[in-house]
């Protein structure tokens, strides 16, 4: 009886302790700033507030001020008006993703309220049109991400005009069918580029050129998932390739050849330049192609000689009867020729011919 005493009264020291303990699980912390949006939910703190495939039509108005990133995942939002983040200050939100949102326009001042933003993620949306001003009101913009972006409609010159007053440092282009470089959309300072995943077979001479220009001369591009031809016209990217290699392309130790079919897979450091085959439109190889060529006329010639050779021989018997009958026209021939040269040297029919009377 003693011993459960003391048991009880050990236990009923712990109890204001514990009761201590689940005070803050009983009682709902307060809410911050403007609240958690209904149609999302805030990660951890609202600081970070993301509305994944909530099927929105325009961006949340609820949003705490407090918002570090923002994360809008598979709605319909189709069009970013003016102010379209403005209805209440958001002083301090720094990431913008807008992924599978299905925006394909964004109008003037579409970022306006929104002074501390500097990741901006547009990847995976149709874009149709981008204002000139579309960016303006964001002058802390160092990333920009348009992976998959730029599929619907060309819009590098809308692009650079939208970008022009930007200080990007970081641009993503990744998986938007790019066949060249796109060098107006590369300001001055840009230190990362990414260019994975898309259609460029090669980088041309000016293009390469442009990377060197002062202001992109610490540019790192990755190029990797895209279809290069290794053929003649890629000897000067790989000379290039060679002396920047790991300084400018992390990924190049990666790159791999897609045509032509014999050097599928090869990896384009390992290559030398004289082994760079000029390839034709048809991806064929002229200098084979020439050398096949002459073997073919040569063939054809040789096939034709066969068959006068044949002709000739099938016909021996009458071509033999022509030539003799040739020979003995021309034996006649010379034979009268003969005659007559023997009529006119003899004197006496010459003296004949001179005295007419006699």
């Amino acid at each position: 009886m003693a011993r459960r005493q003391e048991r009880a009264a050990g236990s009923g020291r712990w109890l204001p302790w514990l009761g201590f303990a689940l005070l803050p699980l009983a009682v709902p912390p307060a809410a911050a700033p403007g609240g958690c949006p209904s149609a999302c939910y805030c990660v951890a703190t609202p600081e970070q507030v993301q509305c994944r495939y909530e099927r929105l039509e325009e961006p949340p108005k609820e949003l705490p001020v407090t918002v570090h990133n923002l994360s809008i995942a598979g709605s319909n939002l189709s069009v970013l008006p003016r102010a379209a983040f403005a209805a209440r200050p958001l002083p301090d939100l720094r990431l913008l993703r807008l992924r599978h949102d299905n925006i394909h326009t964004i109008e003037d001042m579409a970022l306006q309220g929104l002074p501390a933003l500097r990741t901006l993620d547009l990847s995976h949306n149709p874009l149709l049109s981008v204002a000139a001003g579309a960016f303006a009101g964001v002058p802390l913009l160092r990333t920009l991400q348009l992976n998959q972006a730029l599929l619907a409609a060309p819009l590098e010159d809308q692009l650079a005009l939208a970008m022009r007053n930007l200080s990007l440092r970081r641009l993503e282009l990744a998986g938007n069918a790019l066949r060249a470089l796109p060098a107006s959309l590369l300001p001055a300072g840009l230190e990362e580029l990414d260019l994975r995943n898309n259609s460029l077979q090669r980088l041309v001479a000016a293009e390469l050129r442009s990377l060197d220009a002062p202001g992109l001369r610490g540019l790192r591009l990755t190029l990797g998932a895209n279809p290069l031809s290794c053929d003649c016209a890629l000897r000067p990217f790989l000379a290039w390739l060679r002396s920047a290699a790991v300084a400018r392309v992390p990924d190049a130790r990666s790159l791999r050849c897609a045509a032509p079919p014999a050097l599928r897979g090869a990896v384009l450091l390992r290559l030398r330049p004289e082994g760079l085959v000029c390839v034709d439109a048809e991806g064929g190889e002229p200098g084979r192609l020439e050398t096949a060529s002459y073997v073919f006329f040569g063939i054809v010639l040789a096939l034709i000689g066969i068959v006068f050779l044949m002709v000739l021989y099938l016909n021996r018997r009458g071509i033999k009867r022509w030539l003799h009958n040739l020979r003995e026209a021309c034996r006649d021939q010379m034979e009268g020729y003969h005659y007559r040269y023997e009529q006119d040297a003899d004197p006496r029919c010459a003296s004949t011919v001179g005295t007419p009377g006699l």
